[in-house]
């Protein structure tokens, strides 16, 4: 397994940015110049047409219809590898990337910071361990004051990580929010909290507890750069992988690839 750092076993492969000129392509290639087991091949955006064929992998941060575009055009010859971070598909595009991985190994996250998803592992872990009967779950994040929505799309993803390691669906277990007179808590429900202040990149705090102990796993965002940097060790991964749709527990190696 290729370690958390992202350096592959041995050699220089070649990368090509799809996004280039936008803050996420513009993160990735300061990451990638500073690698020596790294070429850029290609930097394009919508619109242009580069070379696949220079590349061994392209990590694309560009809107949901050019990576669906990228992605059945590298499909459509086999390669290279993909990162996906686009955000905001559709479910016919979800679809069309999952065709796609029929062909060519995709690596797709709505968020590629290591340490986040390191901590959903942990979080579908614990869940799995810790008895809904005897154990409360609340998923608490923070973000800077611009932030439009909540829960953030990271603490729904925490929330799904300890839903599945409970066996159940988000939908059913989610809580309201706690507002007025709530009442008793609800055996089994799975609660969210938020908060919104100054210029804070990212906070997020998974709370289990029992009567008799608690147990917190948490995670904070100190510079953006993480998540270029966490999109580039998802690229030394899936280069050279069979085709198929992966995520980021599988780059970390939570499941079997």
């Amino acid at each position: 397994m290729t370690p958390a750092g992202g350096r592959p076993p041995g050699g220089i492969f070649h990368v090509g940015i799809s996004g280039a000129r936008g803050r996420m392509g513009r993160a990735v290639s300061t990451v990638l110049d500073a690698r020596e087991d790294v070429v850029v091949a290609a930097r394009f955006d919508r619109g242009e047409s580069p070379d696949l064929s220079l590349c061994d992998v392209i990590i694309d941060f560009s809107t949901p219809d050019h990576s669906v575009e990228l992605a059945r055009a590298c499909a459509a010859r086999g390669g290279p590898a993909l990162v996906i971070g686009s955000t905001g598909l559709t479910p016919d595009q979800d679809a069309a990337l999952l065709k796609a991985a029929d062909s060519v190994a995709i690596v797709r996250s709505g968020n590629f910071s290591l340490g986040v998803n390191i901590l959903i592992g942990l979080v579908e872990h614990a869940a799995q361990r810790l008895d809904a009967r005897d154990w409360d779950i609340e998923v608490l994040e923070t973000h800077h004051r611009r932030k439009a929505d909540a829960p953030s799309g990271t603490a729904l993803m925490l929330g799904e990580a300890a839903a599945n390691g409970r066996g159940e669906d988000l939908a059913d277990v989610r809580g309201k929010p706690y507002d007025g007179i709530t009442g008793e808590r609800e055996t089994g429900r799975i609660g969210f909290a938020s908060l919104r202040a100054g210029g804070v990149i990212g906070e997020h705090t998974v709370l289990f507890a029992s009567d008799d102990e608690t147990l917190t796993l948490s995670h904070s965002a100190i510079d953006r750069s993480l998540f270029a940097k966490g999109a580039v060790a998802a690229a030394a991964w899936v280069r050279g992988r069979k085709p198929g749709l992966y995520d980021m527990q599988d780059v970390l190696g939570f499941r079997q690839a």
